[in-house]
């Protein structure tokens, strides 16, 4: 595909609408999957009940999910009095990004005295490096936990933070704790304990992510099993979901915003499924777009690169609209396939960078589950490239029919 001038001056001021805050849903329905559904099939637009999804969809069709787990990214420190007894010291906040030392995510959350993470700071100015350890306490099956903090280097927009702590236990446990669950910002309120079960989908399982996958919000294990009885073959994907999914695009034109880099993780199993299912996919949230249609351009640079890195195969934000691959999306499969097998590997770990902006052409994904997202957000883009630009027209259904909008707000059904 070529046109990366064109797609690089699409203005994010085309993709601005009006969102009253009255129609940002600051809480979900009691029942996750009584939500209404938006339908739009082929231009068409309709809506219905979240639970009637599986008799919209094809019999025999694979689904895939983003089962990444939400952790309590949000951690409060005070800084230590310097004015007496009386005095409480500034509070510091440390949100968790990525994991810096050790870098794996499965082995990080098993450490037992010290680990590093990349994180944004609350009240930067109040906490001087080298100089001010930060420290809490927290109870853990009965024993005192004191979980210390320092910082560390700048690193890109965050910093690196260092974290020891005593007990022997996890940084998992510590995290459970210690930390709270990060609901988005546009919800203008604080995090809440309905939280912690609320903002995760129920088949979430690897823990990682600093926001969840919304659309998965609205599945049931009644609606899995309805999916089931359809005749809908179903698979799971791995994507972190880092902050920078909420980070508005500030500049006028997309070429001047930065996409954020999240790590994925893909099953050999599901790359079969994708095979044997002529690698075409209903995605459940852009989270899983992100990810299968990231699997094309690894399956790509992987027929020129058999023996690439984790850290090679990592999908470049511009890479679909600066080559002009020629392989279909069954020989890019393929190839991820052979480079497992001949590596011994079971799961393909890697990262993207990727931004599906209009002009760009979908390879994997048919049809997309998604909630309403922000104006002049990636993800309208990405949206309005599946749907040939008409996001209008859905959006204006959405808002003249009473939907609930963003994280916890109502669904949509997109067959292009």
């Amino acid at each position: 595909m070529n046109g990366s001038d064109e797609v690089k001056h699409i203005k994010i001021a085309d993709f601005a609408y009006s969102l009253p805050d009255e129609r940002i849903a600051k809480f979900p329905l009691p029942e996750r999957d009584s939500s209404k559904l938006l339908v739009y099939d082929h231009g068409k637009v309709t809506h219905d009940v979240f639970t009637q999804l599986p008799s919209y969809l094809p019999k025999g069709a694979l689904m895939v999910f983003n089962n990444t787990k939400v952790i309590q990214a949000r951690l409060h420190f005070n800084k230590p009095a310097c004015g007496g007894p009386k005095s409480t010291g500034a509070l510091i906040e440390v949100f968790l990004l990525e994991p810096a030392v050790p870098s794996d995510y499965q082995i990080m959350f098993t450490q037992t005295e010290r680990c590093s993470w990349y994180c944004l700071i609350g009240n930067l100015k109040r906490w001087k490096a080298d100089v001010v350890t930060l420290s809490t306490t927290v109870e853990i099956d009965g024993r005192t936990v004191t979980l210390k903090a320092s910082r560390g280097p700048v690193h890109g927009t965050s910093h690196r933070v260092d974290f020891r702590w005593d007990g022997g236990v996890s940084f998992a446990q510590v995290l459970e704790a210690a930390g709270e669950i990060p609901i988005p910002p546009y919800l203008n309120r604080e995090s809440q304990e309905s939280d912690k079960t609320t903002y995760q989908t129920v088949y979430s399982k690897i823990k990682g992510s600093v926001a969840a996958p919304t659309a998965g919000l609205h599945f049931t294990e009644r609606v899995l099993k309805d999916l089931d009885a359809h005749g809908i073959d179903r698979e799971e994907v791995t994507l972190h979901v880092g902050a920078g999914t909420f980070r508005p695009v500030k500049s006028e034109e997309i070429s001047d915003h930065e996409m954020h880099t999240e790590f994925i993780a893909v099953r050999r199993r599901t790359i079969e499924k994708l095979l044997a299912h002529d690698c075409k996919a209903i995605a459940v949230g852009t989270t899983s777009v992100r990810t299968l249609e990231s699997l094309y351009y690894i399956g790509v640079y992987l027929g020129a690169h058999p023996d690439a890195t984790e850290e090679d195969m990592h999908v470049k934000q511009w890479t679909p609209y600066e080559t002009c691959p020629q392989e279909t999306p069954a020989q890019a499969m393929q190839n991820i396939l052979d480079y497992l097998y001949r590596h011994g590997l079971d799961v393909l770990k890697t990262s993207t960078q990727i931004i599906i902006a209009p002009g760009y052409r979908y390879h994997i994904v048919c049809r997309m589950v998604t909630n309403f997202h922000q104006p002049q957000s990636t993800l309208l883009l990405l949206v309005s490239a599946f749907v040939n630009g008409d996001w209008k027209k859905i959006y204006e259904y959405a808002l003249a029919n009473g939907f609930r909008f963003l994280s916890y707000g109502d669904s949509s059904l997109l067959i292009p």
